[in-house]
């Protein structure tokens, strides 16, 4: 009886977080395993020839209802795992052909020390700005983009702010509180972002003033449609710098239930991505996505949905380079 030929194993490609022979490209690693990143992208604090940077900070302690924002940036790379590998919907490329995409990994943060925060937040979203990448923030609640502006501010100057979000976050407290509803008030106030140019998307509460924004509210919506809201967020940023914070209680708690201060009435997930798919004309300069909280969430629902957004802001980007 002949035997037949042995055939070496060949060895499947795992843990593209830390092997990956390239920061361009995407991974075929089996989406269920491996050490987790945003996308499979390559986990490495060297930002030379990096594009964009995806970087996670893990604070909750400025929360007002339910904690546990600081498990979003574990959930949204968890959940980004199923998003690499293929032709990016609705792009019809790989953003990772055209960008030089990392994962950052995580803001270092003294538990201990919340009033350390602001400043640590910033110093170090400031090290990768001034390196040239683009940073891409996961959070933690709605406080984080507070510093998160200010480090932008320091090198494109006062922006626009495209906020999707179910509250206005313009409670201001002169005593500095340390507040995820308060981080808009406090860039109005400081010049760091320009009201007039600025808008907000999807909000269904109300705070004791606007601080000059436009608010497209959550009833809107069906009225304006999917271009109207388009257009309305085009003609009000024009071609100013922008910074895109998209607080995951702007969806409906149908499609993001995990979050701590869910509203009802918001947002379905793909009426967001259909908005922020036809944002590509905007000078996006950085962008987070936040509040996004596991505990509360179930099947990953919330969690998918924030990987989502920041995938949209990866495809915009790659686009801008055709």
């Amino acid at each position: 009886m002949t035997e037949m030929p042995k055939h070496p194993l060949r060895p499947r490609e795992t843990d593209n977080a830390i092997h990956a022979a390239s920061l361009m490209n995407g991974s075929h690693e089996p989406v269920y395993c491996g050490v987790s990143s945003f996308m499979r992208r390559r986990l490495t604090r060297n930002l030379a020839g990096v594009d964009v940077a995806v970087w996670g900070i893990p604070f909750d302690a400025a929360v007002s209802n339910r904690p546990g924002a600081r498990f979003g940036p574990q959930a949204v790379r968890r959940a980004s795992a199923i998003l690499e590998g293929d032709p990016q919907y609705p792009f019809r490329a790989d953003p990772f052909e055209r960008l030089a995409v990392v994962d950052y990994g995580d803001c270092s943060l003294d538990y201990g020390r919340h009033g350390d925060a602001p400043a640590q937040i910033e110093g170090q979203a400031r090290e990768v700005i001034d390196q040239g990448a683009k940073l891409l923030s996961i959070g933690g609640d709605h406080y984080v983009t507070w510093p998160l502006l200010k480090a932008h501010a320091k090198k494109y100057g006062p922006m626009a702010l495209v906020q999707f979000d179910a509250h206005q976050d313009t409670w201001f407290d002169e005593n500095e509180r340390i507040d995820h509803g308060s981080f808009v008030a406090r860039a109005v106030r400081e010049g760091i972002i320009l009201p007039d140019r600025s808008i907000q998307i999807g909000i269904r509460t109300h705070a004791p003033e606007t601080c000059g924004l436009e608010i497209v509210y959550g009833e809107d919506i069906p009225d304006l449609g999917i271009q109207g809201v388009v257009d309305r967020i085009k003609t009000r940023v024009g071609d100013a710098k922008t910074y895109l914070t998209f607080d995951i209680d702007c969806l409906d708690p149908a499609f993001a239930p995990g979050t701590g201060t869910p509203v009802a009435g918001g947002l379905t997930s793909r009426e967001a991505l259909m908005i922020l798919r036809r944002l590509g004309s905007l000078d996006i300069v950085g962008a987070d996505v936040v509040e996004v909280a596991p505990a509360y969430d179930h099947a990953d629902i919330t969690a998918i949905a924030g990987a989502a957004v920041l995938q949209h802001y990866l495809g915009l980007l790659a686009e801008r380079l055709i």
